[in-house]
């Protein structure tokens, strides 16, 4: 588990977003409207922190420099996984921790590479999170969907939901 998680459904969190490269971030525009855009998202460090590389001239660094609040929606429909994180944002412009985080599949978006002047990293450190992890069996949706159409009642929780503290 990322050091500093003392909430037991920490892990299930980082479990949940491992693997899945792209989430939604969301920031406050300068007139406190919301905005969110899709982001290529790495696996979260041995710290629980969650980073991001994007150009210096986006719109998310100057929302950031003045309300660094964030919100990060993962989804992975296939499996019924569906995680929110919000937490702190900080925009990093060391070159080592560039070079560390560097992979040649950025080059899609920064052709120039990780030399390039304008690349630099939003290191996310979380606060707290939710995650829905339901059964992604077909059997089992359609079974809550059966029942509840048989008895009356709303389809009972038939996965797992928990807020965690990631403090």
């Amino acid at each position: 588990m990322p050091s500093g998680q003392n909430d037991p459904n920490a892990q299930k969190l980082f479990d949940l977003i491992k693997d899945l490269r792209i989430c939604m971030m969301t920031t406050a525009e300068p007139d406190h409207s919301l905005h969110s855009r899709p982001m290529y998202s790495m696996a979260p460090d041995e710290n629980g922190r969650l980073w991001f590389f994007t150009k210096l001239q986006s719109p998310k660094v100057v929302e950031i420099s003045k309300d660094r609040q964030v919100n990060l929606a993962y989804s992975d429909p296939d499996s019924q996984h569906y995680v929110s994180i919000s937490g702190v944002a900080e925009v990093v412009r060391e070159k080592a921790t560039i070079d560390e985080k560097w992979s040649e599949g950025l080059r899609a978006w920064f052709p120039d590479g990780k030399d390039d002047p304008s690349i630099a990293l939003i290191r996310v450190k979380p606060i707290r999170g939710e995650y829905w992890d339901s059964p992604s069996s077909t059997f089992v949706q359609l079974y809550g969907s059966v029942k509840a159409a048989l008895t009356g009642q709303p389809a009972t929780e038939i996965g797992e939901q928990r807020k965690v503290s990631l403090r």
